[in-house]
C-alpha cells in the first residue's frame, strides 16, 4: 500500500503551493510553488504529495 498523499485541486486553487494553507501541517516544509497548469499534475519535491488538477484543460488561459 502506498503512503503517498494524493490531492485533487481545481483552477481555483492556483497558483498552487505545497503545503496548502488548509493542510494540518501547513508549516511542515518550506513553501514551494508547483507548476500544475501545463500538465494537470504536479508532485512536491519535499514531501512527495501528488496533486491532480481535476478540471484540467490544456487550452485554459492563465489568469
Amino acid at each position: 500500500m502506498s503512503d503517498v498523499k494524493k490531492v485533487q485541486v481545481t483552477y481555483a486553487d492556483t497558483p498552487l503551493a505545497c503545503p496548502m494553507p488548509t493542510d494540518s501541517k501547513w508549516d511542515s516544509h518550506p513553501k514551494v510553488m508547483l507548476p500544475i497548469e501545463k500538465t494537470g499534475q504536479a508532485k512536491c519535491p519535499y514531501c512527495g504529495t501528488e496533486y491532480e488538477l481535476t478540471d484540467f484543460d490544456p487550452n485554459h488561459i492563465a489568469h
